[in-house]
């Protein structure tokens, strides 16, 4: 193995995912387990988290656990963490990914001048609260050893405002689609809460960056797809795998003198 093959290597590291069952969640847990690390698996489905944990451990090889786990409970994330540690070892990367959109999307897509904040709590509670819960637990013990990554998926949408033009007649999955304000503003809250904790804990060797996607595609309709890649230099919209070496470069040793960055993977968009 040469060294720059070394550098990306996660060869006896452990690696935790929230969201790990999602639409990026997938991608990401195979993508680091295809470079070597032991995965935990985090999501609300026991079920889920089971079988996709199985599945790649049978595949690659890896020791692999799934848990479930309301990452928005701080007892919950308390004992989810502990049992990583006591089953798969010391975690040297967290990739801080879950995220939700409510129990109702039509509260969730509901215009800003009729949105309920009891919505606007539930949505922060994952997208940003829960953020902070995992960190807190994950990084105090990455603090204590001096080593780690950690990684905060945000959006393009927490870096610049969507263009609202795209949305007329646009359709995810049979209903209609915006970005609530709530999306925003807890998805800026995590590119700020990763440069406050790269500031705070750089000194103790423990690294933390924010991955940004663009718009992947997930069921959009060929409105939607058409509009928003027309808004992108590289004129298409993403594949959730474009994702995954983002990802596996800023939890290596390849990022070894990178903290506190914001790393854009949008085709372009925030370009213009």
């Amino acid at each position: 193995m040469t060294y720059s093959q070394r550098l990306f290597d996660l060869t006896g590291k452990t690696a935790v995912v929230t969201g790990g069952a999602g639409t990026l969640g997938r991608h990401f847990v195979s993508g680091l387990a295809e470079h070597g690390a032991s995965v935990a698996i985090i999501d609300l489905h026991a079920e889920d988290v089971d079988a996709q944990a199985k599945a790649i451990q049978s595949a690659s090889g890896n020791r692999m656990l799934g848990i479930a786990c309301d990452v928005a409970e701080p007892k919950a994330v308390k004992a989810a963490v502990a049992r990583i540690e006591e089953e798969l070892g010391p975690i040297d990367i967290l990739h801080n990914n879950a995220a939700t959109k409510g129990a109702s999307l039509d509260a969730f897509f509901a215009p800003i001048e009729t949105f309920e904040l009891d919505t606007w709590r539930e949505i922060m509670a994952v997208n940003l609260d829960a953020m902070f819960l995992v960190a807190r637990e994950v990084g105090r013990r990455m603090v204590q050893r001096r080593k780690g990554s950690i990684v905060q998926t945000a959006s393009i949408y927490g870096i610049t405002g969507p263009d609202q033009r795209i949305y007329e007649g646009s359709v995810c999955n049979g209903r209609p689609i915006n970005t609530p304000a709530v999306y925003s503003a807890s998805k800026a809250g995590v590119v700020g809460l990763t440069g406050y904790l790269a500031a705070l804990w750089g000194s103790a060797n423990v690294r933390v960056n924010t991955l940004v996607p663009g718009g992947v595609e997930s069921g959009q309709n060929d409105v939607f797809k058409q509009r928003y890649s027309a808004r992108v230099p590289l004129g298409r919209m993403a594949r959730a795998e474009e994702m995954v070496g983002a990802l596996i470069y800023l939890a290596s040793d390849a990022s070894s003198y990178v903290t506190g960055h914001t790393l854009v993977v949008d085709g372009g968009l925030h370009a213009w």
